[in-house]
């Protein structure tokens, strides 16, 4: 993961479950588009979790996870202007060469969200979209896969970090280094290319490669999308959700962790109801005084 995570354990300082249903109205429509097109989608991660422990959100979770076959994923993004309804639009690196993610955000235009500030990529109130791919079988083979993976993944997180986050210092010269040796075009592309080297319909093992080696699974785990209740709806899920669970959280995955061990992203900006387009100069005046 990113040297600097996303991630705190500390509550977030808004009420997160206006954000919690507007995002799974959002899933919602995700769900109708992939039936009516025939894509494969499944919930992953927290969000799994989430519908096996609790039946819908983690109480303290402030996000949506889906994955998708690198397929039905390229499909998704070759179609999801016509695809998706207004104002819901699907950002990644293979629409905008400014995005600063080696995976898909579905996210709602009518809304502004900026998670961190040294990390200045506006938006709207978003579901992350990740690829799911093949992985090589051998043991030597996945891990140079990953460690390769895991050094673009990070090149690209300085290459859009701000180089001064911790002033003009020593602290800065990483990012800048990473500046003059790479572009973010050019990370983009070799991330895609390690991740697709194995299909994914034809692998014995898949992974979201952002989760890490420790997401690799038999593709047999994931499966056929499997309906699962989540909140008031039904979405797909994967066809073995124990062994997926299992692997990825442990085997006791259905007990609650402690308040200290409670992830949230708690974001620097939420806003539900202005456009984030209508919101850039307020971002700009924000990040320029320093929140």
């Amino acid at each position: 993961r990113p040297p600097t995570p996303n991630y705190n354990y500390n509550m977030a300082d808004y009420d997160i479950r206006p954000l919690q249903l507007h995002v799974l109205e959002n899933l919602k429509i995700l769900h109708e588009v992939c039936q009516c097109h025939g894509l494969r989608y499944f919930i992953t991660a927290g969000t799994m979790l989430g519908a096996v422990r609790h039946k819908g959100f983690i109480p303290w979770d402030d996000d949506l996870d889906v994955a998708m076959p690198r397929r039905d994923y390229d499909l998704l993004i070759a179609n999801s202007r016509q695809w998706l309804p207004k104002p819901l639009e699907l950002v990644c690196a293979e629409n905008n060469p400014d995005y600063p993610l080696p995976f898909a955000k579905l996210q709602d235009a009518s809304t502004t969200l900026l998670e961190r500030p040294h990390l200045p990529f506006l938006g709207g109130v978003y579901m992350d979209v990740f690829p799911l791919d093949g992985v090589r079988p051998s043991w030597s083979g996945r891990h140079w896969q990953f460690s390769r993976y895991e050094y673009l993944k990070r090149a690209l997180y300085f290459i859009h970090r701000d180089p001064y986050k911790h002033g003009h210092g020593a602290s800065s010269w990483l990012p800048l280094l990473t500046r003059r040796l790479y572009t973010p075009q050019g990370l983009q592309k070799a991330m895609r290319a390690i991740s697709t080297a194995v299909d994914y319909d034809s692998a014995r093992l898949c992974a979201d490669y952002d989760d890490g080696l420790r997401g690799v699974m038999p593709r047999t785990v994931f499966g056929n999308p499997t309906p699962i209740r989540f909140e008031d709806t039904e979405v797909m899920g994967y066809e073995h959700p124990d062994e997926y669970l299992s692997r990825k959280y442990g085997s006791d995955y259905m007990q609650i962790p402690p308040d200290g061990h409670r992830r949230q992203h708690n974001f620097f900006l939420l806003d539900l109801n202005t456009p984030y387009e209508q919101s850039r100069s307020k971002v700009r005046e924000m990040i320029e005084r320093g929140g």
